[in-house]
């Protein structure tokens, strides 16, 4: 499918048995580093704004390049090589489609285009990098660990303590890879968050949007340390 066609439900249901995002059905794996998931050379305390253009507006967000360099350095590859541009917020999990017991309300996005995702990146845990999923935190989606990439990603509403380390939405216990979050935007995310899928709860295509937000491009907007 090319990046810039719509994705269609037969698309979309094959990804998400490829890329099961954050189903907590994974299982603990082997983190892998690729030698194309190298990491910027940052300080601790770098941070970077970035925005990300969709068809319903802009989304501005804080990426944390010092605590975890791997999770925001990958993101900023799929921005620097516009790869994010034509891909879409094609997925929203919420407590009344969510069909597992720990239940989560987070919004994802990223590529529709299975072949331009880049190789996967080392997971950072919460433990290690002290963020945290709050409200408007971005992060990466994953079904093994070391199998994630910020071609899909998602923002959370709301508090989401159970995407942490330890966390119980995943089994294997390492939570999700947290690397930044919205400083503005979030209404459009919980508009987001709110929109029709394609099927009912608890269906194959019940956490997937019936009509896709599209991203039109993301960009930098500066790059300095954390005050």
């Amino acid at each position: 499918m090319s990046a810039g066609a719509e994705p269609t439900q037969c698309h979309l249901a094959d990804r998400w048995s490829r890329r099961k995002a954050i189903s907590g059905l994974t299982a603990l794996g082997i983190a892998q580093i690729s030698s194309r998931s190298a990491v910027a050379n940052v300080g601790a305390d770098r941070v970077c704004s970035v925005v990300i253009d969709t068809a319903l507006g802009p989304i501005a967000a804080l990426l944390e390049l010092g605590r975890a360099p791997v999770s925001a350095g990958d993101f900023l590859k799929y921005v620097d090589r516009g790869l994010y541009a034509g891909g879409a917020f094609y997925r929203t999990v919420r407590p009344d489609d969510d069909p597992t017991p720990i239940k989560i309300e987070v919004v994802q996005g990223g590529l529709t285009d299975d072949g331009k995702f880049l190789d996967p990146i080392a997971h950072e845990p919460t433990n290690r990098t002290g963020l945290r999923h709050r409200n408007g935190t971005l992060s990466i989606a994953r079904g093994v660990v070391g199998t994630g990439t910020a071609g899909a990603f998602f923002i959370c509403i709301g508090d989401q303590p159970e995407l942490d380390f330890g966390g119980k939405r995943n089994p294997d216990g390492q939570g999700f890879a947290a690397f930044g979050h919205v400083t503005n935007g979030m209404k459009l995310i919980r508009e987001m968050g709110a929109l029709k899928t394609q099927g009912p709860p608890g269906s194959s295509a019940g956490e997937l949007i019936a009509a896709p937000v599209q991203i039109l491009g993301a960009r930098v907007v500066s790059s300095r340390h954390a005050s």
